[in-house]
């Protein structure tokens, strides 16, 4: 336990540190090292449970079914855009315990104090609504399937569980995360070992080429990828002397398995025919015993929970990370729960097409993150050679602080890949028009274009304080 800080009048205040039951009063500030705790083992399950659910699996269906990859296509296209998202998210990990401040906060360094907010606010939107209505639908769908609850009624169940998770928050959502790793992962494992048994390993592929191959990858990345805006919001509570290695490779290892895995397992299934008019997961469970399809709908829906603490906690933090002078009445915990309420209209108006929603969601993650990753990574690079850590750390308190080669690099990197190159139901861009073989590599061409702009403007113009 830590020892509780001193206010400002030399009162002892009592402590967060690692109590569990407790609502966490701190927002995007720092850390300070009284309240830092815990290991880097945590950031293993803390990023394994959050991905073996369903929305995991839906990763591998639509691979095999809506991008027409025969199932060791599809893995491959898996495996590769996964782990390159995995690897990512370990090195983001890392500036948790340096500044001890959320991921969106260290985002200032790259877009400036206020430049940041644009990247922040879309974060905060697809963490906190985007996200929660998917996860939130496809639990919502395991329990009218296991119940025979009406989806509606099911929705508002779910998301009252995840809202409370996310409202008590940091210590509590990773020992959420803890206690249901081992669950999940025994009954997803043997749902998967059954699958395999039915499944037709040499079937699916209905002609997606190199096309569809892209298509998968740029889905499976930009689902791990999609988790790198919230990575040092679960390691900045660690001590700045955790261990940099395990730092790394815990989140990358948790993610990538987890990620892989599960939605290998959904694309060995979408190569067993299902009925007609099943719902999503129902369709992922027909072919199972009785038994062990129940407990998969149980895991579905716990799986979804686990995935949305993180993504309404986040969420939030992201809007925490404004920088504004919020009144104090909205806080960290009251912007849960408004961002749980926006997520669960997202999620009620989405529950009659999820299947083609959440295969355009996934690219649409992919189409900024890409851009925002590329500067991030390339800022965090000149950096570190730069300036010290107790330079950067001042920096990001700094409210003249301007950065516009990145925000520009940003936007650009957006404004000319997404147009180009999108693949889309509703918007096909001009490459894969006139040349289709190339699937949507909207998320590559982003990343290069502004990680190669910034790098250029950056050098020319280094982030420095506005005259005010």
């Amino acid at each position: 336990m830590t020892t509780a800080p001193a206010d400002s009048s030399g009162t002892l205040t009592p402590a967060y540190g690692d109590k569990v039951i407790a609502v966490e009063t701190a927002g995007s500030e720092p850390i300070p090292d009284a309240e830092r705790h815990g290991s880097p083992l945590q950031l293993l399950w803390t990023w394994a449970s959050p991905n073996i659910e369903f929305a995991t699996v839906f990763i591998g269906v639509i691979s095999v079914l809506f991008f027409g990859l025969s199932f060791w296509e599809a893995t491959a296209a898996i495996v590769l855009g996964t782990a390159v998202g995995a690897i990512t998210q370990g090195f983001l990990s890392l500036d948790g315990p340096r500044f001890g401040v959320p991921q969106m906060v260290i985002g200032r360094f790259s877009f400036g104090y206020f430049g940041n907010i644009l990247p922040s606010a879309a974060n905060g939107l697809i963490a906190g609504v985007g996200w929660f209505a998917v996860n939130s639908v496809s639990a919502a769908f395991a329990l009218n399937t296991l119940t025979g609850l009406r989806p509606l009624p099911s929705l508002l169940l779910v998301v009252v569980a995840e809202i409370v998770i996310g409202f008590i928050g940091h210590n509590f959502v990773h020992t959420f995360e803890k206690y249901a790793f081992p669950a999940l992962a025994v009954i997803f494992l043997l749902a998967g070992v059954w699958t395999f048994k039915d499944a037709d390993l040499g079937g699916g592929g209905t002609g997606g080429g190199i096309g569809g191959f892209l298509l998968a990858f740029s889905a499976a990345w930009g689902y791990a990828a999609g988790w790198n805006p919230y990575a040092s919001d679960y390691s900045r509570y660690l001590p700045r002397s955790a261990d940099k290695l395990k730092t790394i490779v815990y989140p990358a290892v948790g993610l990538f398995v987890s990620v892989a895995l599960v939605a290998v397992i959904g694309a060995a299934s979408a190569t067993i025919v299902a009925p007609k008019d099943a719902t999503p997961t129902a369709a992922f469970t027909g072919h199972l015993p009785g038994w062990l399809g129940d407990l998969v709908l149980i895991a579905i829906i716990l799986g979804a929970i686990s995935a949305n603490a993180l993504n309404i906690y986040s969420g939030a933090i992201s809007i925490a990370s404004f920088g504004l002078k919020l009144p104090t009445w909205l806080s960290r915990s009251v912007l849960v729960v408004v961002s749980g309420v926006a997520g669960t209209a997202a999620a009620w108006a989405s529950l009659d097409d999820a299947g083609s929603a959440y295969e355009a969601f996934l690219l649409v993650i992919a189409y900024w993150v890409a851009p925002w990753l590329g500067v991030v990574l390339v800022e965090r690079w000149l950096q570190s050679r730069t300036a010290t850590d107790e330079e950067l750390t001042a920096r990001l308190s700094d409210r003249s602080l301007t950065n516009w080669p990145g925000l520009a690099a940003l936007l650009i990197g957006v404004a000319v890949s997404v147009p180009l190159f999108s693949n889309q139901e509703k918007y096909v861009g001009w490459v894969p028009e006139k040349w289709p073989s190339f699937g949507d590599i909207t998320c590559l061409v982003g990343f290069v274009v502004s990680a190669g702009l910034y790098a250029v403007l950056r050098r020319a113009k280094a982030p420095q304080r506005s005259a005010a």
